[in-house]
């Protein structure tokens, strides 16, 4: 199934490089505290995505990894932020600011030439992947200071600094695993494998996020390092969680996960479990509200459903493991919705837009953000099947909502092309319906073409289900999570807002005067061509998606969640069936 996707962009290192520079003046002239601190990681971060692009652009160039100067600048550059973050955090956030090394000189000597493709951190983005955990993670293995680190790229190379920043190491390696995502393999220069493994009888640290699928990153940099003569027993990992390498890896990479050293400190013994009032979350969101946070419930992996719905038969479904940490924090009166939502200097945008959208009256009021985290009003409210409101003035709700995004705000990144839709439809369909489905759904988006590459992409919702919509007492229709689907860890990214109507569309099983309905309150208040055609080539690809993504959470959960996931496959099989009829 295609499902997910990298969020990359295109950029001049020299503007980013003067971006950076100028958060780091911006980290030394704050005033003590968390913000200063937040503002230093979020640099750190943006650096990490930088020495990570210089680093694989460099090893498309020469084809491995090798000894290279901007490297060996980079990881100089991120230990010493790297070592600032580890004095801030150590000092609860107070003093000043240990940023021992001439930051600005580094940042001189790094590569600005041409341009160059930079990813997205998936870890500090999506799935609250703190930089303070690897920190605690690698003051508490008690590792030697002349610990070898090696960080696996891409969020690695930022990873790595941190452990080596507090193990007191020298700057960390970082190192390009490729091939078969389940079965990873290292390139290296001679030249550099002989500068890593020296010394052979030294400690070494293998940092990265994850395991995922099959741990195959991780096991590739261990089973590299030993084949060049590292005993087994002095590899140690430092992972983002606990659990091991997931469903695709074989019996012998669990065992032989199972049998090295790991040294992990998750989110939540970080700064929720934790009874530091200067490092717990509880306390940073009863400083946000003004009040005093009583009690503190964790809502993340569809616990959220027991707050909306009386019975757990109707529950909606929930692909527990990809949802993000989320709770519910209640004053005396008051309750907020608090959401990991990144870690990124960008994702402050989340906070602008979810305010223009609570001004328009579509979604909760958002109250800011807490180092990563989302906090907005928590609105009691019931689930829309149960609401009692009649479907023209749900039409007449959705399309004013569809309309506003249409009309006020424009995407902040790209979205997948119209070929990448296409495959992407084509190939999870084939899987789940055949053959036939997949080239039937094919030709009908291929019939739009020529129109479809034409429409602009907007900041699009992409999460039109049933379920993110909220009937309140006084009778409004609000939707709920509305600010950042479209920077998922998926492949679908901004669209056109023909992608938002498609999905109402089939969310909400529409008739076809029904969305003739929807499409003329959308067009009354925008420009946007939505004839026909090219609906049912968006229908289509949304279908294609959604089928793909409920059919990898359906293989992924336990049998009371596998059921509800099952009717929600049925419901888009059935759509499809009709769609490709046609």
């Amino acid at each position: 199934m295609l499902v997910y996707g990298d969020i990359e962009r295109i950029a001049r290192p020299a503007d980013v490089l003067q971006g950076i520079e100028k958060a780091m003046l911006a980290c030394r002239q704050a005033q003590p505290g968390r913000l200063r601190h937040e503002l230093l990681v979020q640099t750190f971060i943006e650096t990490g995505e930088l020495v990570q692009g210089l680093a694989d652009r460099e090893f498309e160039r020469h084809g491995a990894d090798s000894i290279s100067a901007v490297q060996d600048t980079g990881a100089e550059l991120l230990l010493a932020q790297a070592r600032a973050i580890l004095g801030s955090w150590q000092e609860q956030f107070a003093g000043d600011l240990p940023l021992s090394t001439d930051v600005s000189a580094l940042l001189r000597h790094l590569d600005h030439v041409g341009t160059l493709r930079m990813k997205r951190a998936e870890g500090y983005s999506f799935y609250a992947v703190y930089p303070e955990s690897y920190l605690e993670a690698a003051l508490r293995s008690h590792l030697p200071p002349d610990t070898v680190v090696i960080g696996i790229r891409s969020i690695g190379s930022s990873l790595a600094a941190l452990v080596a920043a507090a193990l007191g190491a020298r700057p960390a390696f970082s190192l390009r695993p490729i091939g078969h995502p389940f079965h990873r393999q290292l390139k290296i220069n001679p030249v550099l494998t002989k500068r890593i493994v020296a010394r052979p009888d030294l400690t070494f640290a293998v940092v990265d996020e994850g395991p995922g699928l099959s741990g195959s990153s991780f096991a590739s940099v261990a089973e590299w390092l030993e084949a060049n003569g590292v005993n087994r027993s002095r590899i140690h990992f430092f992972p983002s969680h606990k659990g091991g390498p997931g469903a695709h890896a074989d019996n012998a990479q669990r065992e032989r996960w199972q049998a090295r050293s790991k040294h992990v400190v998750q989110v939540e013994d970080l700064v929720i479990n934790t009874g530091s009032n200067a490092r717990n979350l509880k306390s940073w969101v009863g400083e946000l509200v003004g009040s005093r946070i009583e009690d503190w419930r964790d809502i993340s992996g569809g616990n959220w459903r027991a707050l909306r719905y009386d019975n757990a038969q109707d529950w909606p479904p929930s692909h527990r493991q990809m949802e993000k940490l989320k709770f519910l924090a209640t004053a005396v009166d008051h309750s907020w919705h608090v959401k990991f939502a990144g870690l990124s200097r960008n994702d402050a945008q989340k906070v602008r837009r979810g305010s223009l959208l609570h001004e328009a009256g579509f979604t909760p009021p958002v109250t800011g953000m807490c180092h990563g985290f989302l906090v907005e009003e928590w609105i009691d409210g019931r689930p829309i099947e149960t609401a009692g409101m009649h479907k023209h003035e749900i039409l007449a709700r959705i399309g004013s909502y569809l309309a506003f995004r249409a009309r006020h705000l424009p995407a902040p990144h790209g979205g997948a092309s119209f070929e990448t839709l296409c495959r992407m439809a084509a190939t999870n369909v084939e899987e789940a319906a055949g053959v036939d489905a997949a080239e039937r759904l094919a030709w009908i988006m291929q019939q739009k073409n020529h129109l479809v590459r034409h429409l602009h992409p907007v900041d699009t919702d992409n999460r039109l289900h049933r379920w993110e919509w909220l009937a309140t007492d006084d009778g409004r229709l609000l939707k709920t999570d509305a600010l950042d689907h479209n920077g998922a860890h998926d492949l679908i990214g901004c669209q056109p807002i023909a992608w938002d109507l498609a999905g109402a569309c089939v969310e909400f099983d529409l008739s076809t005067s029904e969305r003739d309905r929807l499409v003329e309150i959308v067009i009354a208040d925008t420009d946007a061509n939505l004839d026909e055609g090219i609906l049912a080539v968006f229908e289509a690809a949304y279908l294609g998606f959604q089928i793909g993504l409920w059919s990898m959470a359906s293989a992924s959960e336990g049998s009371s969640e596998r059921a509800r996931i099952e009717r929600t496959l049925s419901h888009y099989l059935r759509r499809l069936r009709l769609l490709v009829a046609l």
